[in-house]
């Protein structure tokens, strides 16, 4: 009997970049799980969640496919799209979002340190921000693990949707004079790949923006768990 699909369902985005990125993320998961990848999208492009899901042939015997998010948090998209997608199939299973999760966390720090930020920067934690209380219980367990982790202060700021934004976020360390004292402001991108959301991060006036955390061998570690963890293998 053949392993399950397994869906990597992605935001999606306009941007040539991230594209790229979900596509090589995707490619990686198969070449370590050695099992077949479909690659779906909650908004912008396709496939949609839905036409792979209903492209996926019925097993009466087993699991057919476990549909993992390229999410960070488990907002509206993992509830409600997703949970949608796969209510009339029994055989494919939804699993969690990616975060919260310590690796996570580690490539967080890794995209600091790769910046070179001064280690009494102030830091604006930058998700993408949802309004679903879920994602933002999400966010907020990593931004409380990051805040243990950093010596300097912690602020959050969201790429987009909410408040308060990355750039009020970075105007309003400035003006509390936390840039002093050979300090600076850096926004820590909570994102996974390029795109819409990482460009606004770019225009915040901050002295440093991470990267993106993927592509990363962690992030591929986590979706193969999570697919193993919901029955994938």
């Amino acid at each position: 009997m053949s392993s399950p699909v397994l869906v990597l369902c992605a935001h999606g985005t306009r941007d040539a970049e991230g594209r790229e990125v979900i596509l090589t993320v995707a490619q990686h998961v198969r070449e370590a799980l050695e099992v077949e990848v479909r690659v779906a999208y909650v908004d912008v492009q396709e496939p949609t969640i839905d036409q792979v899901v209903d492209s996926i042939p019925v097993s009466e015997y087993g699991i057919a496919a476990v549909v993992v998010p390229y999410l960070l948090a488990g907002g509206f998209h993992v509830h409600v799209d997703i949970a949608r997608a796969v209510a009339n199939r029994p055989d494919v299973i939804a699993a969690p979002a990616l975060g919260p999760d310590k690796r996570l966390l580690a490539i967080v720090m890794d995209r600091i340190a790769a910046a070179e930020v001064h280690p009494t920067a102030t830091l604006v934690f930058a998700p993408a921000g949802s309004s679903d209380p879920r994602s933002q219980s999400d966010t907020e367990r990593m931004l409380d693990a990051l805040r243990l982790r950093w010596d300097g202060p912690v602020r959050v700021g969201y790429a987009s949707g909410i408040e308060p934004s990355a750039l009020k976020a970075v105007q309003d360390a400035r003006a509390f004079g936390e840039d002093e004292e050979d300090s600076d402001v850096a926004v820590v991108s909570y994102l996974l790949s390029p795109g819409y959301f990482q460009n606004t991060l770019g225009v915040t006036g901050a002295d440093h923006v991470t990267a993106p955390l993927a592509p990363d061998p962690r992030i591929i570690e986590i979706i193969a768990e999570r697919y193993c963890d919901a029955g994938g293998a």
